[in-house]
């Protein structure tokens, strides 16, 4: 059994060792010509397509349950906590985010399915980050007696994947957050909205 991840040291990190980003001082104006300055972490990945990263609503068809979604499982150093988030990733350099979508999925959850939709580029941080991404639909058509496929993790990735129907999900986010997990933003408001659209619509 693997032991729990855990923070054993907290230091500044000199620009000349980060690997993955980078610290910005923008210089601007404002809207009455003041001058202005702004400081923001940016990604020193992103590849041509000009897309950091994607994230990917699942939805699993099965033709005796009702239909259902995938979150995983993951400890986040920057929070110190277990966090529950859509199957996700960076895209690569020479690939398109449709196709990082599809690899991805199938990477952290095992999971093979046809893309049915993705988003404009949408900002995950706006005023700490240049980080953008796309939030990509896949769709999983799942047969009578199929077992779960098997992940295929790079070495040093630990993700936990959990299916959860639809109509669930929302209860299920609050009480994962009850356990000390921490939810992440897009997941949360996505099942936000399905909660919403359900009972107050």
């Amino acid at each position: 059994m693997p032991q729990e991840a855990k923070i054993t040291n907290v230091e500044p990190l000199p620009s000349n060792e980060a690997k993955w980003i980078e610290f910005q001082k923008i210089s601007w104006q404002d809207q009455t010509g003041k001058d202005r300055v702004w400081e923001a972490a940016s990604r020193k990945t992103r590849g041509k397509s000009g897309v950091d990263a994607v994230a990917i609503a699942t939805l699993l068809r099965h033709p005796k349950k009702k239909p259902s979604t995938i979150i995983i499982l993951q400890y986040r150093p920057p929070v110190d906590a277990v966090c529950v988030e859509f199957p996700a990733g960076l895209v690569d350099a020479s690939e398109s985010p449709s196709d990082a979508s599809v690899r991805e999925l199938h990477e952290e959850t095992g999971y093979k399915g046809k893309l049915k939709f993705i988003s404009p580029t949408i900002v995950s941080d706006p005023g700490m980050s240049t980080a953008n991404m796309q939030l990509a639909t896949i769709e999983v058509e799942l047969k009578e007696g199929d077992t779960e496929p098997e992940q295929a993790l790079d070495d040093g990735e630990f993700i936990e994947r959990v299916v959860v129907p639809l109509e669930e999900l929302y209860t299920r986010l609050v009480e994962l957050d009850k356990e000390g997990k921490r939810v992440d933003a897009r997941l949360w408001h996505w099942a936000a909205g399905l909660e919403f659209a359900r009972t107050m619509l």
